[in-house]
């Protein structure tokens, strides 16, 4: 998630009096070189858990997509039938999931990831680079024959961009890939678990086995898949790209589309649409409705919102509405708060690439929530986690560690997790 302030604060009051508007101020980064060398990388984890006492209860179970990107920066996209020459160029572990989880690692929590691998050169690599990192790679199934999946992502130096072409790997993975009490196995002790929307039929068994275990799920919805709208039904928080509300809903607007996705899933505590450079937009549903709350238009309530930013300021921040009964237009209401969060405004001699940002983003939520932070916290040290990966080529060289002293306020206010039980 690329940065910068967005809309300008020049306008009128407004229709909600009680805006609230939070800043961070971050501890300036100390330069950390990108290094690919197992060794580095185990050195780094090491450094991480050892700079503020990890969390409780932090394991975080993931299913989905782990791949090897192959990342190509160019001056600047080619033309069709241009050759061109790269300005730099990397092989690294990449995939929603893979990226997700490493994220999770690198800020002191367990993960453990399910997804598949062929037994070749790319597919050891996935792996190594994981446990590198921390990642307990011992749900993956390892498919003799086939191919590892990957994907080419060219980076345009110019533009600020960057272009996926991704093959799957095959065989698919398949839920009796493991045995049923193998892969239920993999929930004991999780504290969350994350799926990407990809091997969904895997991923809908592990689902409903946390809801039996009551363990929260956050599901993220990046495009409309087969299978998605399964485990969204299931699912406690959503986070979206930015078209795929209204690509599901086929509302109006995007904050009206956030309000018929809480009308359609009940479960769901908040829905957070990340927009790139221009922050993103949270509705958390409120279960404390009274008598008199006031009513309002998403789309007017949003537009309030965005007139109380301060595009001076550089560093990530929130902004929020109180509780009120939100309406989407033709759609229906419910009751809530919408926040705004914006990106960090990152210096254009800092911007490398922004593979992988959302990935960070949701990682960095999925440490939140492990740690209770409110959303008030979690937008700006999401936003955070996500500038500092744009600051480096690849999805997972500029991840930062626990150890930042960017992260510092965070981390030091959420070093303990309150431990729930979980029916077994």
């Amino acid at each position: 998630m690329p940065s910068s302030n967005w809309f300008p604060c020049n306008a009128s009051p407004s229709p909600c009096s009680s805006i609230s508007r939070h800043y961070f101020i971050p501890i300036p980064a100390l330069p950390t070189p990108a290094t690919s060398t197992n060794s580095a990388r185990n050195l780094r984890v090491k450094m991480a858990s050892d700079s503020l006492t990890p969390p409780e209860n932090r394991i975080v179970v993931g299913c989905g997509s782990a791949v090897v990107d192959y990342l190509a920066a160019v001056a600047a996209y080619p033309k069709p039938d241009e050759k061109i020459r790269t300005t730099s160029l990397m092989v690294q572990g990449g995939g929603n999931a893979g990226n997700a989880l490493t994220c999770v690692a690198r800020l002191g929590l367990n993960p453990r990831l399910i997804s598949k691998v062929a037994d070749d050169t790319q597919g050891r690599d996935i792996l190594d680079e994981l446990k590198a990192d921390g990642v307990d790679t011992s749900f993956f199934v390892v498919s003799k024959e086939g191919n590892s999946p990957f994907t080419y992502i060219i980076v345009d130096n110019q533009m600020k961009t960057r272009t996926c072409i991704n093959t799957p790997g095959y065989p698919p993975m398949k839920p009796d890939d493991l045995s049923r009490a193998s892969l239920l196995s993999a929930l004991d002790g999780g504290r969350i678990f994350y799926s990407d929307g990809r091997l969904h039929e895997t991923a809908l068994i592990l689902a409903q086995e946390a809801v039996r275990r009551r363990i929260p799920i956050l599901i993220e919805a990046e495009r409309v898949r087969e299978g998605l709208d399964d485990l969204l039904k299931l699912a406690d928080y959503a986070i979206c790209s930015a078209k795929f509300p209204q690509a599901w809903t086929e509302a109006p607007s995007v904050p009206s589309a956030l309000v018929s996705i809480l009308l359609r899933l009940p479960n769901i505590k908040f829905v957070i649409v990340t927009l790139g450079e221009e922050g993103c937009i949270m509705l958390e549903r409120s279960v404390g409705e009274g008598p008199q709350t006031e009513e309002i238009g998403v789309e007017i309530l949003l537009e309030s919102l965005k007139r109380q930013q301060d595009e001076s300021v550089a560093i990530p921040t929130y902004i929020s509405s109180p509780v009120t009964r939100l309406r989407g237009n033709g759609i229906g209401t419910v009751c809530g708060r919408l926040l705004l969060g914006t990106a960090e405004k990152i210096p254009p001699s800092e911007l490398i690439d922004t593979t992988g940002a959302g990935d960070a983003f949701i990682g960095a939520v999925v440490y939140a929530l492990c740690t209770d932070m409110q959303p008030e916290t979690m937008l700006p040290f999401a936003a955070q986690v996500a500038a500092g990966n744009c600051r480096a080529l690849g999805a997972r060289t500029g991840l930062p560690l626990r150890s930042d002293p960017r992260l510092a306020s965070f981390l030091h206010q959420h070093s303990k997790v309150r431990v729930t039980s979980s029916a077994t």
